[in-house]
């Protein structure tokens, strides 16, 4: 059995989060992180018996924060201020999302610089460890003084409200909690406020997202090496030296990958054996380009996986507590404007990979310009072959191009015009992963296709890697000989997709 994740005891990763997250990975609290809690918490609690003011600590939100609350009414704000905030819409995340939150909130919390108590930490880590997911809806927040609508909506069921779906029940927060065998936690000064300030629904899509992004890179650079076999296309412009004069990353990685998949060693293709006297000079962009392409999104995807890191790892609520300074400072740490871009950017490099890819897909089944039967149909006229899997895939890279457009230069005030600049992260960051989600479904259909051009070359074989992920493939989803209802192959591309043989073989192969 795999040991829990000590939380606080190191800095997080981003595949700490996938573990937990996607793979059900328990979380314990380090001792560190409890001592540095605990010394914030003390110090909280002192600077409010002197009677100071202290934003949310004392007083409202927002416009409101000039009104200062009496002591006996101190508790009762932050519980107020959950209820007020839930307010989200919508369809309600998936589980590992909740579950990213929940490590994320707990993590930021455990640094040390909110002032909330022990307890309440631990709180989030026992909802956790015991498999009880908040109900969130997934609209409502804007991305700056936090993601206050979701975070509320996570916050009312650690104190026993709200929603919660536990062993596959929705039900009300409190009877979740009592399932589990825990208690609502109550809470004291700002822990309310410290519960919701933060950028931890963005972030959590955010990361698990990225993962996804990066593997499509590799699924990209397969995909498009099929498509190029199938094609008959030339890896003359994947040389080394084409790529040393031009030295971005992730072009040189892109590159490299393609002829690993093309080349693979000694064991050269058949099929590019076959053509090597055919007098082509040069491919189409799609084939030629791809390292470009592909490592562009590559180069652009490290830049948001170095946001994302040190986001995982920041304190983002307000105000923050510096007990070694003396200090309660307000500020703006929970403004998720970098989160905002890190997620377009996320979104336009990962579309690209969808672009290009139905491109492919075009030459595959163009006849003008694959030598292949019209739409990859031995009996073209009776069967239209995959004349419909390119206008599907065609449809969802145009859906890609909408969700583009970027959601963080867009800012509408809120709160009274108090809070007059917004990131609409937590937009950027859902958009995000519907683009992913789509270029993933163009990918798969690619594959498709490549492997039928690959049997129509037949008996000329491809490279080994190649070969073994064509057979693969062919397990679940068999060559097109007439025509039919192409949904119905999808559950098993999924599953070949999905499979551990499959992702092994590719890894092996490119990572080696």
């Amino acid at each position: 059995m795999k040991s829990k994740l000590a939380l606080g005891h190191r800095a997080l990763t981003l595949e700490d989060v996938f573990e937990v997250a996607v793979n059900g990975q328990g979380v314990t609290l380090a001792e560190e992180a409890r001592s540095r809690i605990q010394v914030a918490h003390e110090f909280l609690l002192s600077k409010v018996a002197t009677g100071e003011t202290f934003y949310g600590i004392n007083t409202g939100f927002g416009l409101l924060s000039n009104v200062r609350i009496p002591n006996s009414d101190v508790e009762g704000l932050q519980y107020n201020l959950l209820r007020s905030h839930a307010t989200g819409m919508g369809p309600a995340l998936e589980d590992s999302y909740v579950r990213a939150m929940l490590l994320l909130r707990a993590s930021n919390l455990a640094i040390g610089h909110s002032g909330v108590s022990v307890s309440l930490v631990e709180q989030i880590i026992k909802v956790l460890n015991a498999g009880i997911i908040p109900v969130i809806p997934e609209q409502g927040s804007v991305g700056a003084s936090g993601d206050l609508a979701p975070l509320s909506h996570l916050g009312l069921v650690l104190v026993g409200e709200g929603r919660a779906r536990y062993q596959g029940k929705e039900v009300k927060g409190a009877d979740a909690l009592k399932a589990a065998g825990l208690t609502p936690v109550r809470l004291g000064p700002k822990e309310g406020l410290a519960l919701i300030n933060g950028t931890q629904f963005m972030t959590a899509l955010g990361v698990i997202n990225l993962l996804e992004a990066e593997h499509l890179c590799d699924l990209a650079d397969l995909t498009g090496s099929m498509s190029l076999e199938a094609l008959r296309g030339t890896t003359a412009a994947f040389e080394p030296e084409i790529q040393s004069v031009r030295p971005h990353p992730g072009q040189i990685k892109a590159a490299s990958n393609l002829r690993k998949l093309l080349l693979d060693g000694d064991q050269k293709s058949e099929i590019s054996a076959s053509h090597v006297d055919c007098g082509k000079v040069q491919d189409p962009y799609s084939l030629r380009c791809m390292p470009q392409v592909h490592g562009a999104t590559r180069d652009t995807l490290a830049f948001v996986r170095g946001v994302l890191e040190r986001e995982i790892n920041s304190v983002t609520d307000n105000p923050l507590v510096f007990p070694k300074d003396g200090k309660i400072l307000s500020g703006g740490n929970f403004h998720g404007q970098i989160v905002a871009i890190a997620m377009d950017a996320l979104s336009i490099a990962v579309a690209e990979l969808a672009n290009i890819s139905e491109q492919r897909m075009e030459k595959l089944i163009n006849p003008s310009l694959s030598d292949l039967p019209p739409f990859l149909t031995a009996r073209g006229g009776l069967n239209s072959g995959f004349m419909i899997i390119q206008v599907t895939a065609a449809s969802i890279v145009s859906e890609n191009k909408t969700l583009c457009h970027p959601a963080s230069v867009d800012s509408i005030p809120t709160s009274a015009d108090k809070e007059d600049h917004v990131s609409m992260g937590a937009w950027a960051a859902r958009k995000a992963s519907k683009i992913v989600t789509n270029t993933k479904r163009v990918l798969s259909l690619e594959l498709m296709a490549a492997s039928q051009g690959i049997d129509l070359l037949r008996p000329l074989k491809s490279t080994p890697v190649l070969e073994k992920i064509h057979a693969l493939l062919r397990t679940e989803v068999k060559k097109l000989e007439e025509d039919r209802a192409f949904f119905e192959d999808y559950p098993g591309l999924e599953k070949v997709m999905a499979s551990k043989e499959f992702n092994e073989t590719l890894r092996k192969c490119i990572h080696a």
